[in-house]
C-alpha cells in the first residue's frame, strides 16, 4: 500500500477552477496504467484522486500528469469548443 502524504485539496471557489480556458485536458488510458500514484502526487493542483480519475474543475491542462507517467498511459487531448 503506498504512504499517503498530507496534501491539501482543492475546494469550490474561483481561485482553484479552471473556468474554460483549458485548452488541453488528460485522458486516463486504464489498460497502460499501473497505478504508480504519479502523476497524483505532481499534479500542482491536486485535480488527481487516489482512484486516478481527473476532477476537470480543477486540471488547468498543464500536462505534468501526462509527462511523468512512466507508463505514458496519460495523453492530452484538445478541448472540444
Amino acid at each position: 500500500m503506498r504512504q499517503r502524504l498530507a496534501v491539501s485539496k482543492p475546494m469550490v471557489g474561483a481561485c482553484g477552477e479552471t473556468g474554460s480556458w483549458r485548452v488541453f485536458r488528460p485522458v486516463v488510458d486504464r489498460e497502460k496504467c499501473n497505478q504508480c500514484g504519479l502523476c497524483e502526487m505532481y499534479c500542482p493542483d491536486q485535480a488527481i484522486n487516489e482512484e486516478f480519475e481527473v476532477d476537470l474543475g480543477f486540471c488547468k491542462g498543464c500536462g505534468i500528469c501526462a509527462n511523468e507517467c512512466p507508463k505514458k498511459a496519460i495523453a492530452m487531448v484538445r478541448e472540444e469548443k
